[in-house]
């Protein structure tokens, strides 16, 4: 220790956010009525007060748990009193001084203290007090001299300080900012122990100081740079002022950069983008290069990178939306419904890639349209039919004449969000060649494990695409490449009914085209069975786009009658149908309601809907010849002759001359020769014809059957079922018989199709032998 310890009674000026050492001379105000009793007690007695520091300096009245235990005594030399109640004091610090205990807290503090007066000490007696003063005083003029805190006269007067305990207290004065640091080197009483927490301090103070010192320098120098860049551009402004050039590129590079810094772009992408802008900026004004820099920022610019249209996602307006637009189609909506149910349920959920696959005209590209306004999507259509070049999808690179960027870059930019949705028209129409294959360059626009980072060859930066809902349309699935169809999800629209395309008409249809000719509801009424004559014999299709054409020439021809004729309204029905639209194009198909021998009535599918076909044989005296008409392709050759193997091998039990084969010609016809068929579904119908020819027996003509067989006489599940079923139905026959495997495909029908059906699921060709041959 190198204090000596007595006891005294003092009163207490408390200090806020303000530490008073010893040997410290200083002036502040006292304001507050329990300091300025405290300071009249000292004043009447011997001056002295204890200055102790508050806890929290923003405690306007303290009590004794506010304030710290150790302060410093200090003589009052100066008092001013101020015109507001206040009183300014000067006063210099004695020595350190501990609370014992409170005597009064009312009407100021006075208090009993331990007092702690340095004694002299002689440094040659104490080396490592020496040194602990070298390194506080090194330090302390170090640190003086990082910063222009330490007024010259305080570090003079360091340098000439004698007692070690002065010099402490002043250094600890002059470099200690923070008040708890301040309070912790006061309540330290021996003189080791306080020099080397100083050291300490000065050394963190000194670490702080210099770390500043290179934060301001760097920023000095950005300052700097950006002076000197700002000086420059003002310079060449204004010399491109006097040379006339307002337009300059210098001005233009400048707008770009504004414009791209608001994108939100990465900052891989945006070195690659301003690195753009550095080269416009250095080109001169009448460089072909200057065209190409600024189409491709243009386009940047132009890009939805953080736009997003906002989502309406309920499934109720969904399902009305789907509904008021789209008449039937089940199972479609029944999937996009799916679809938005789970897109609620998880918010970051990637976007599906849904693949419309039907015939022509059955609305495919509308339910896109559709889903868009349900969702509130953007809508961008791009058609891929014919496309084959892989640059009309990545784009071409910027180095050819003409490089644009592809077609869904270009699609994203047209919709103006970056969560549109984009139908792909048409995929399954994609060519190849020398050039590329676009198909191959789609599998990563189509893959949700990379397209969120798509790059396009022209506009070389990535784009997230994982929220872009894509829609393919197809009207068949067979030349899509087996990698690119992997990544859609596949559903099948089939042809309209009679009665689905009844309805489609009446509601949509007739409607549009009244209005788009001009006609009113009430110029124009159309009987029901006019619309289903126009179905029937006007039109042979699978969807209702040549319906849709029909019923325009019917306005057409409505709004001359009314405009010749004077007329105020028209009325169209069954019978007048023909005055408007000419002779019927296409004939019912007839039942030949009579059994007979050979002729079987067979059900196909065609891209227009299902047909009834009549399977002809016969048989006549030759050396066993298999001749076959009708434009039959080869699968339809093949089925023949499968049938051909399958009766010689039954033709006992069959009652058949089993030498037919050697003795026999057997012609096959299958009406409308002009008309190629082909397809695994004649096989059971063949066969029946043949054994009805070769046995001489009739076959039922209230019976229609499809199938493909083996050599072994099984019966094989076959596709189109229900526009054969309705093909069937629209000629009155009400017995069907189908594989037993399509079983599953019947139970999915409409009621109104089954209704009054008879199907008959068969295994093997014996069974059907059974139903449909007369005995």
């Amino acid at each position: 220790m190198s204090s000596t310890v007595s006891t005294r009674t003092i009163p207490v000026i408390p200090l806020r956010g303000l530490v008073v050492f010893p040997y410290m001379m200083l002036h502040f105000d006292v304001g507050r009525q329990i300091s300025l009793k405290a300071l009249e007690q000292a004043m009447e007695n011997d001056q002295l007060v204890l200055l102790l520091s508050q806890k929290d300096p923003k405690q306007e009245e303290p009590t004794q748990n506010d304030m710290y235990q150790f302060g410093t005594v200090a003589k009052v030399k100066q008092m001013l009193k101020l015109p507001s109640e206040t009183s300014r004091i000067l006063v210099e610090g004695l020595y350190r001084a501990r609370v014992v205990r409170y005597l009064s807290t009312d009407p100021y503090f006075l208090v009993e203290v331990e007092e702690y007066k340095e004694n002299e000490i002689k440094l040659e007696d104490d080396p490592e007090l020496e040194a602990l003063i070298r390194n506080v005083v090194g330090a302390f003029e170090e640190f003086a001299r990082l910063t222009n805190k330490i007024p010259p006269d305080a570090i003079l007067s360091v340098t000439t300080i004698q007692s070690p305990d002065q010099l402490a207290d002043v250094i600890a004065a002059n470099v200690v900012v923070k008040l708890e640091d301040k309070q912790l080197l006061l309540e330290k009483v021996d003189l080791k122990e306080r020099l080397a927490k100083l050291y300490e301090m000065i050394l963190k103070e000194k670490e702080i100081i210099e770390i500043e010192r290179k934060i301001a320098i760097k920023v000095k120098k950005q300052i700097d740079k950006t002076q000197k860049e700002y000086y420059l551009r003002e310079q060449l402004k204004a010399i491109q002022s006097e040379l006339g050039e307002k337009d300059s590129l210098f001005s233009e590079a400048q707008e770009y950069r504004e414009q791209i810094k608001k994108l939100g772009l990465s900052e891989e992408s945006l070195q690659k983008v301003f690195k753009e802008i550095d080269r416009l900026e250095k080109l001169p004004p009448n460089s072909p290069e200057v065209g190409v820099i600024r189409t491709y920022l243009d386009w940047i610019v132009d890009l939805p990178w953080n736009v997003r249209s906002d989502e309406k996602i309920d499934i109720n307006v969904v399902k009305k939306v789907l509904d008021e637009d789209h008449y039937g189609l089940t199972k479609v909506k029944e999937r996009i419904l799916e679809y938005i149910a789970v897109r609620k349920l998880k918010n970051d959920m990637k976007g599906p890639i849904l693949c419309l696959v039907g015939p022509p005209g059955v609305g495919k590209t509308s339910i896109a349209k559709s889903i868009a306004r349900a969702l509130n999507r953007n809508y961008v259509r791009i058609s891929l039919g014919g496309l084959r070049d892989e640059a009309e999808i990545r784009g071409h690179r910027k180095t050819y004449v003409g490089a644009m960027p592809g077609r869904i870059i270009y699609a994203l930019r047209q919709a103006k969000t970056k969560n549109p949705l984009i139908l792909l028209d048409e995929i399954d129409k994609m060519s190849h060649d020398f050039r590329g294959d676009p198909a191959s360059a789609l599998l990563e626009v189509l893959d949700s494990e990379q397209n969120f980072a798509f790059r396009d060859h022209y506009i070389e930066i990535p784009f997230d695409l994982s929220e872009v809902m894509f829609i393919a349309t197809a009207n068949t699935l067979e030349t899509i490449p087996r990698p690119l169809l992997d990544r859609l999800e596949v559903i099948e629209i089939t042809g309209y009914t009679e009665e689905e395309k009844l309805e489609i008409a009446r509601r949509y249809l007739l409607p549009k085209q009244m209005e788009q000719n001009g006609l009113k509801k009430s110029q124009l009424r159309c009987d029901p069975e006019a619309i289903r004559d126009i179905i029937t014999f006007y039109t042979r299709e699978s969807g209702v786009r040549n319906l849709e054409r029909e019923i325009a020439r019917l306005c057409r021809r409505v709004a001359k009658e009314i405009l010749e004729e004077n007329k105020k309204m028209v009325r169209v029905t069954k019978k007048n149908l023909e005055k408007y639209l000419g002779v019927r194009k296409y004939k019912r198909d007839e039942l030949i309601e009579q059994d007979r021998v050979g002729i079987v009535t067979g059900l196909a599918w065609t891209p227009f809907g299902g047909e009834t076909l009549y399977v002809e044989a016969l048989v006549m005296p030759g050396s066993g010849k298999l001749e076959l008409t009708g434009q039959l392709g080869d699968v339809m050759k093949e089925s023949a002759k499968a049938a051909v193997s399958i009766i010689r091998s039954r033709a006992k039990e069959l009652g058949i001359d089993e030498n037919f084969y050697k003795d026999c010609d057997i012609h096959i016809h299958v009406p409308e020769g002009a008309i190629p068929k082909d397809g695994p579904s004649a096989g059971i119908t063949m066969a029946t014809a043949m054994v009805s020819a070769l046995s001489k027996r009739k076959v039922r003509y209230d019976v229609a059957m499809t199938g493909e067989i083996t050599l072994s006489g099984r019966v094989l599940p076959i596709g189109g079922v229900k526009e054969k079923v309705l093909a069937a139905k629209r000629v009155g026959i009400k017995n069907v018989i189908l594989p037993f495997e399509n079983k599953k495909d019947v139970d999915e029908l409409e009621d109104y199709v089954k209704k009054d059906m008879n199907f008959i699921f068969v295994k093997t060709i014996d069974e059907v032998f059974d139903i449909a041959i007369v005995k």
